[in-house]
């Protein structure tokens, strides 16, 4: 068991703070369900937040560069942020920029949803493991 001497110079920003943040500790064991829930289903509202930020600047530009209608906009910026590709063809050179820019945005937009939604589950299992596997090396020391 660390000493609190030992995370003196520790920021409280950052993955340490994080980890604090969800986890009870370091070296404790995990936090209760309820927190770990309030922690992911916080993580889960950022991710819908991003997606909904990156499905509004589709539909923007979609209505700027293709001058499609809002359904017309949305439906396409919505395909292509779930990875599916354009319902209609694009006839505008801006709107072909525009489009091959939204997708690669929108993959970048795919791996940092999936991070910030994972984030919780995967610190908890890691803090599991390390706390189950600190229990068994302290049963075998006594």
């Amino acid at each position: 068991m660390r000493d609190k001497a030992a995370n003196v110079h520790a920021p409280e920003t950052g993955l340490a703070h994080n980890c604090r943040m969800t986890e009870s500790r370091f070296y404790g064991p995990p936090a209760p369900r309820r927190t770990y829930y309030t922690h992911l289903a916080r993580n889960l509202s950022i991710g819908a937040a991003i997606v909904l930020c990156a499905l509004a600047i589709g539909v923007l530009g979609y209505r700027h560069f293709e001058n499609m209608g809002w359904i017309d906009a949305f439906a396409n910026a919505a395909m292509i942020l779930s990875g599916m590709g354009p319902l209609a063809p694009l006839q505008t050179d801006g709107g072909k920029l525009f489009a091959g820019c939204y997708a690669l945005f929108s993959g970048l937009i795919f791996i940092a949803v999936i991070g910030v939604a994972f984030a919780p589950v995967v610190l908890r299992l890691l803090h599991k493991f390390h706390f189950e596997a600190e229990q068994r090396a302290r049963a075998e020391k006594r």
